[in-house]
């Protein structure tokens, strides 16, 4: 029986053996149809790459020489050249035929592929109205080295425009400069003694109607005061008309300068090669060029680009004696929405912020006198000759 038994177990070990082995060898001889290489397809070949789907290609118009501002693209200007397919349809030109009369609304360099915002129909503006961005302005106003930053200032900067006033005391309802002059009423039939004119001289009148005799300049208001000795009442009058009070502040925080100087006569449709970066340009349009140069000259003017409501304002300063403008530069590169806050300047902030004292009444001066600010002082005349030694 043990026997039997264990050659029962010795049929089921050899059984088993043959078994492995017959799996393992059919594992081997099918192993690529189990187990397919990475990147081969069912029924492909084995190791294939798979290829690149191929991109439809458009034929567009693309300028192959500059074009000037207002300038009618002529067709030995143009070249057509293949880009990818997409959804731009009606954005670009891909014939010939279809820029028959347009004219470039910018100064286009070559390479340039071209777009539809890029042409107009009709005869263009000015160089100058095409860098303007759409809400704002120009506006040209006067300029001296010392209001210009020395005449650093170029097409593309952007300045802060100050403003300085000159203020005066005015009657509301005459408008005119206070102190006022007095005179006399003489009711009819009155005889009345006067003072006229710068010095004091009687007169007797006799009105038959109702008269009004002006004292001028001799009778200018003053007031009343308690002279401090005699303990009596005296009248006193202005030695001099009123002065003016002067302040300054920041009238325009940001604005860009288009041109400085002289516009050309053909308005800059020749171009050059400054340029005059728009602050909100079209996406896509290269920066325009701006204008020729004038004659090397000082200018006397500058054109910046505002808001309307500050070119109004500007208007009304430059109409205006009393007022004086000034241009300082801001930094590259900054923020143009930054709004540095700033307080007006007075002869008061000036004393209060800076602390500066007024000066005390001395027993002592300095020699000569000089009754005026000035850097510059007369240069003195040639030291006399020295007497000569005596023998």
């Amino acid at each position: 029986m043990a026997v039997r038994s264990r050659r029962t177990g010795m049929i089921f070990i050899v059984v088993a053996l043959v078994l492995i082995v017959v799996l393992g060898a059919g594992a081997f001889i099918f192993k690529d149809v189990l187990f397919p290489p990475a990147g081969s397809q069912p029924g492909g070949t084995a190791g294939a790459v798979p290829q690149p789907t191929p991109v439809e290609m458009d034929n567009v118009i693309v300028l192959t020489q500059n074009i000037s501002f207002g300038q009618t693209i002529p067709d030995s200007a143009i070249a057509l050249a293949p880009i990818p397919k997409g959804g731009y349809e009606g954005l670009y030109f891909k014939s010939k035929e279809a820029l028959q009369g347009k004219r470039a609304r910018y100064q286009l360099q070559a390479g340039t592929i071209l777009t539809v915002g890029m042409l107009s129909e009709s005869a263009v503006g000015s160089w100058a109205s095409s860098q303007i961005p759409p809400g704002y302005v120009a506006i040209s106003i006067p300029i001296t080295k010392y209001t210009s930053v020395s005449y650093a200032l170029q097409a593309g900067d952007h300045v802060s425009v100050m403003v300085a006033l000159m203020l005066e005391e005015l009657d509301p309802n005459f408008q005119s400069k206070l102190p006022n002059y007095s005179g006399i009423v003489a009711p009819p039939g009155e005889t009345t003694t006067t003072v006229t004119g710068e010095k004091s001289s009687i007169a007797s009148v006799t009105s038959l109607t109702l008269g009004i005799i002006a004292g001028g300049a001799g009778a200018t208001i003053g007031r009343t005061e308690l002279e401090p000795v005699l303990n009596k009442p005296v009248y006193i009058q202005p030695s001099e008309s009123q002065r003016p009070r002067i302040v300054t502040q920041v009238l325009v925080t940001d604005a860009m300068v288009l041109y400085v100087g002289k516009f050309p006569k053909d308005g800059g449709a020749g171009g050059a090669a400054k340029a005059a970066p728009t602050p909100t340009p079209a996406p896509g349009v290269t920066p325009t060029p701006g204008p020729a140069p004038a004659a090397s000259t000082d200018p006397e003017e500058i054109t910046l680009v505002v808001t309307p409501q500050d070119a109004v304002t500007l208007n009304y300063i430059m109409l205006t004696n009393g007022a004086k403008l000034n241009l300082a530069l801001r930094g590259m590169g900054e923020d143009p929405n930054k709004d540095a806050k700033t307080e007006a300047v007075t002869l008061q902030f000036l004393m209060d912020q800076y602390n500066i004292p007024f000066p005390s009444k001395l027993p002592y001066g300095l020699e000569p006198r000089d009754n005026s600010l000035n850097y510059f002082h007369p240069t003195p005349g040639p030291a006399s000759a020295a007497p000569a030694p005596a023998q």
